[in-house]
């Protein structure tokens, strides 16, 4: 006799239904269903353990694959370290990791096969832009990172919500062959991807930090070249004072001043100033500095002098590039000063009596027109005569309400201190911009030169 119990049966041996064998032959059916339920259970105890076990593995493998590609801080290094530990971590035969840049994402590092080199931003799928939800089963490739794999897998990495990355693995390795990747599967390659996201963090910090330290260097050499440029002792002529001052507004700047003396016995002075301030201004201040040595050295103080010095500079500059410049010659005999000024701020000569002349400018800036032409002027620079070039930085420091010192208050300064020392006397001046401005940063590079003839006979100036 054979009687059905729960998804089983059990046969009873032949027998009269009524006999005492028979009877003892029942068994109860709840008992034979409780039997076959524990082996069940045993069985999913078994399979859960199993699973459970793997779990583990699959974690401590997860922590030190994460340990492992967090010491690495070579951006080329780690993207194939990552994708190298996501295919092993999910026994795929082959992937690929993708970096954001741009409006997409750009192929990196691929493994096992042929990868797509780039992917536009609005190909990607819901499975690159978010997890799944429960229940639901991994998305496939569907805009083709593995051309001819026959499953893929894709996770983001993502950095504050932001994807900075994309790992795809396809074609999953099992006992049964080449297979599909479960949701278990796309848990574990998300909880990579945030490890791979903190790892890739840090060395873009890391590249980061070497680019700052190394602009840095660069920029503390720019200074000390800069430094050189710009005269570290002035030449001494008997019967003038001269005195030169720079101040950048960064760590190299776009000004430039210089004092020295021509073969004939002549005293130059000049001051110049590069449109823009940090590393281009000061390249174009090492252009000018060489560029006016040689040349003046060919033509003096002359009309020609601007004119070549405008087609050099316009040969070798940016566009929207220039640089203005207020160039001085003074004979000390006879005080005769000669100047050409191509778009420069006017210079300032102050006299005894206290009367004033502008040094205008002759000309446009250098690096604008390749047909500017330039016009000499000339001055008699008197005994007591204070001369004053500077750069616009003075006369554009700004107060916190948003007026500039200008060149008013510069006169008026000049004329109030014109007896003082000159190297007090820009002491003095700096002072004067510092309480104008109240605080506010300064906005532009300043330089100032000053000259003033002494008096036959006179004392020295007041200290």
């Amino acid at each position: 006799m054979v009687q059905a119990i729960g998804g089983g049966a059990v046969v009873f041996p032949s027998a009269d239904p009524g006999s005492m064998e028979a009877q003892e032959a029942r068994l109860p059916s709840q008992l034979l269903s409780a039997v076959l339920r524990i082996h069940r259970l045993m069985g999913d105890l078994k399979e859960q353990t199993f699973q459970a076990k793997y779990r583990g593995v699959e974690l401590e493998a997860l922590y030190e694959v994460g340990l492992a590609i967090s010491s690495t801080l070579d951006l080329e290094r780690l993207w194939e370290d990552v994708l190298l530990r996501a295919v092993s971590l999910l026994d795929a035969r082959r992937g690929a990791f993708y970096e954001a840049h741009g409006e997409g994402f750009q192929l990196r590092s691929a493994i096992g096969g042929e990868a797509v080199p780039s992917i536009p931003s609005e190909q990607v799928g819901r499975a690159g832009q978010q997890g799944l939800n429960e229940g639901e089963e991994p998305a496939g490739d569907d805009w083709g990172a593995l051309p001819g794999a026959d499953h893929a897998l894709v996770v983001p990495i993502l950095n504050s919500g932001a994807p900075r990355g994309l790992l795809v693995v396809g074609d999953k390795e099992s006992r049964h062959g080449v297979g599909p990747f479960s949701s278990q599967d796309r848990q574990t390659l998300a909880l990579f991807g945030y490890q791979a996201a903190i790892a890739l963090e840090n060395a873009h910090l890391h590249q980061q930090a070497l680019e700052k330290e190394r602009l840095e260097r660069e920029m503390e050499l720019a200074a000390q070249i800069q430094r050189q440029i710009l005269p570290d002792r002035l030449p001494v002529t008997q019967g003038y004072e001269v005195f030169g001052w720079n101040r950048p507004a960064r760590q190299v700047g776009g000004d430039y001043y210089d004092v020295l003396t021509l073969a004939n016995g002549n005293l130059v002075l000049v001051v110049a100033d590069v449109s823009g301030k940090g590393m281009p201004a000061a390249l174009m201040v090492s252009t000018l500095h060489s560029a006016l040595r040689l040349m003046l050295d060919q033509t003096g103080v002359k009309a020609e002098l601007l004119e070549r010095l405008n087609r050099h500079i316009l040969d070798l500059s940016l566009p929207n590039k220039f640089i203005t410049l207020l160039l001085v010659e003074i004979e000390p005999a006879t005080g005769r000063l000669r100047y050409l000024n191509a778009g420069h701020n006017p210079g300032l000569l102050v006299r005894l009596d206290g009367g004033f002349e502008r040094l205008e400018a002759g000309g446009l800036p250098l690096g604008l027109l390749p047909s500017s032409q330039y016009q000499q002027s000339e001055l008699e620079l008197g005994e007591g005569a204070v001369l004053c070039l500077y750069s616009d930085g003075i006369t554009e420091c700004a107060s916190p309400e948003g007026d500039e010192f200008g060149e008013q208050r510069l006169s008026e300064f000049l004329l109030e201190n014109r007896n003082l020392a000159l190297e007090r006397l820009e002491q003095e001046m700096v002072e004067a911009c510092v309480q104008f401005a109240r605080g506010e940063s300064q906005g532009d590079d300043q330089t100032v030169v000053l000259l003033r003839r002494s008096l036959s006979g006179s004392p020295e100036a007041e200290s």
